[in-house]
């Protein structure tokens, strides 16, 4: 594993004992705790990530998504897909039957199965060693006492303030404290939410063993007392994007049914490596195919940061992620060539598609021969790039939240705001690792469910309503998400975990990390530190699902010769502040020793260890 080579904002934290690095210093610390303690990688991960959910409310929360990747000292990787699907009652029919034409980002119609604490409490039964009691503490000691209000948490409720006020009143009693925004640094306070912790825990606690209570405990959400709140509320209309009240379609059924999945991961050989993701319910996918890619490409002889780099970059992740865009979605209801997408013939393919300017096409390719198929509206946005007309009936009636990676915060007209993710990641000395990317359950997505202090996740809206499509909208199926944590191995072994929030830059802003660690041999922080870019020549998976025309958005310290160089090659170059795009943070083991590493963008994420 190389070490530091260059001067970085932060050391790259180097020792034997364990490692954590998260979104936010309260959650890393946390997780230090654990592992102080005694606790592994994976109860460390819990505690962490239950802390997220308390200080980063804008962010993710309890009711909201976990997509895991790990490994176990000695074992082999896998995936717990921690997506809640969609109610049973959710068809096409029923959402054309209210007038739309997609499904409203905001409000209760979108609400899916909450999977974030199942999720936890799985990977806690299968590879834990902490109770449930002892690892919701940290979380409800932020909920109970407060914690200090990240100031963009503040921003992102000053802009959704009159939406609170006016048509979510459970949401404003927590966080309109006094009816007024609380401010950068105030302490916020989520008293519901701690006793719902507190009563999960409580139930936990009654049980004779470990396992009794971590099943007790789920059993109490999905079928118990949470089940029958969220049954309750989502019978009611509540205001959405749409600017009409609607009610939700999720019931306590719905949770009661749903179960977490173990899975293996995809994997693909990359740099001497097997870089594992997960399935194509996620993203994750195509970061894969990129590597494929790229890894027949002479990288060795090109610098990192140069243009020609970035340009080659930007467009395999082009046709990635239009790949993803035409055959992702969940496997169990939709038939997803993955092995072929992931194949070196098929990547050869595509790697004779990348020309020495900007492509403005969008090119989704045809894996053993199969016809590729887009949304109409993923073809209508192309159009407006190209027009800058809006085609009858293009623009989708209700919006979203794209990750505030684009405009920090924003909300629209109609109430509509931006959202976005965390991510974490613990290796532990016995060779344990794992990484976590939780999001949903936006504050400013939907309103706290009554006596629970948590919002639902919103996850539906990125299904197509249009029908014969892979993520087309139907009942109890697992939306096509962002969100897309990594685990590299070398020799079977684990060497590296990694992430990032940013929908759908998770795995563009991935793709130039892994390369200048894996290929160019730069340290974890510095490759944290590197100057970055991503392509916005994609359908967003966000309404309003806009495309920019060879969209390409890069930080500054990047150097006016090479961003010249790009718009040369007919990059449409959108120049970023040096420290705007990326939320990495990873940890790494080599042997005996543990290394991690955390972006300093947006002062806020933080590693720890010994």
């Amino acid at each position: 594993m190389p070490g530091v080579t260059a001067f970085t904002t932060r050391p790259e934290l180097v020792g034997t004992h364990g490692m954590v690095a998260s979104t936010h210093w309260l959650a890393t610390a946390s997780g230090m705790a654990v592992l102080e303690r005694g606790g592994n990688a994976f109860d460390a991960a819990v505690a962490t990530g239950l802390v997220l959910h308390v200080v980063e409310p804008h962010l993710n929360g309890l009711g909201g998504d976990v997509p895991v990747i790990g490994c176990a000292a000695g074992g082999a990787p896998f995936v717990l897909c921690g997506q809640g699907t969609s109610p049973a009652a959710a068809t096409a029919e029923v959402v054309a039957g209210l007038g739309l034409d997609a499904v409203p980002g905001t409000g209760l119609l979108a609400a899916v199965v909450p999977g974030a604490f199942g999720t936890w409490m799985d990977l806690l039964a299968r590879y834990g060693t902490w109770g449930v009691p002892d690892v919701l503490a940290f979380a409800i000691g932020y909920a109970r006492h407060g914690h200090p209000l990240l100031a963009q948490a503040s921003a992102t409720i000053r802009a959704v303030r009159d939406l609170l006020a006016e048509h979510w009143p459970t949401s404003a009693a927590v966080y309109l404290p006094g009816g007024e925004v609380p401010a950068p640094g105030a302490v916020l306070r989520n008293e519901e939410l701690a006793t719902t912790l507190e009563r999960l825990a409580g139930v936990a606690a009654a049980q004779p063993t470990r396992e009794a209570g971590i099943e007790a405990a789920r059993a109490a959400f999905y079928e118990g007392f949470v089940a029958e709140a969220v049954d309750h509320f989502c019978a009611t209309a509540v205001m959405d994007s749409t600017g009409t009240p609607h009610r939700g379609l999720l019931t306590g059924d719905d949770l009661a049914a749903w179960r977490v999945r173990e899975e293996e991961p995809a994997t693909v050989e990359f740099a001497g490596r097997t870089v594992a993701k997960t399935g194509p319910w996620g993203q994750g996918p195509a970061l894969l195919q990129q590597l494929t890619v790229l890894e027949g490409m002479d990288l060795a002889d090109t610098r990192p940061g140069s243009a020609e780099l970035v340009h080659t970059v930007v467009e395999v992740a082009k046709l990635a992620l239009a790949d993803r865009d035409a055959w992702y979605g969940d496997p169990d209801h939709a038939d997803v060539p993955l092995d072929a997408l992931l194949s070196e013939r098929y990547a050869a393919q595509r790697r004779a598609l990348v020309g020495p300017t900007a492509s403005d096409a969008l090119r989704p390719g045809s894996p053993d021969g199969a016809e590729p198929r887009l949304a109409r509206q993923a073809l209508d946005a192309l159009a407006r790039a190209r027009t800058g007309a809006v085609p009858a009936g293009a623009r989708p009636t209700g919006v979203g939240e794209p990750t505030f990676a684009r405009t920090d915060p924003a909300v629209g007209p109609d109430g509509a705001s931006r959202g976005d993710t965390c991510h974490l990641d613990v290796v532990d000395a016995a060779g344990n690792v794992v990484s976590v990317t939780p999001s949903g359950g936006w504050l400013q997505s939907s309103p706290v469910v009554p006596g629970l202090g948590f919002a639902l996740s919103t996850r539906a809206q990125m299904f197509w309503v249009e029908q014969g499509l892979p993520s087309s909208l139907g009942p109890r199926r697992r939306p096509r998400t962002t969100l897309s944590p990594t685990l590299v191995l070398r020799d079977g072994v684990p060497e590296l975990a990694c992430g990032t929030p940013g929908g759908d830059q998770q795995d563009q802003w991935q793709v130039p990390f892994l390369l200048r660690h894996l290929v160019y041999g730069q340290g974890l922080q510095e490759a944290v530190d590197a100057p970055t870019w991503h392509t916005t020549h994609l359908v967003s998976s966000f309404a309003p699902r806009d495309l920019e025309l060879r969209g390409l958005h890069a930080e500054d310290r990047l150097g006016t010769d090479v961003l010249d160089d790009l718009r040369r090659r007919g990059h449409e170059v959108t120049v970023t502040g040096p420290w705007s795009l990326g939320r990495l943070t990873a940890v790494a083991r080599d042997g005996g020793l543990l290394r991690a590493a955390a972006t300093p963008r947006g002062m806020q994420a933080y590693a720890a260890g010994r």
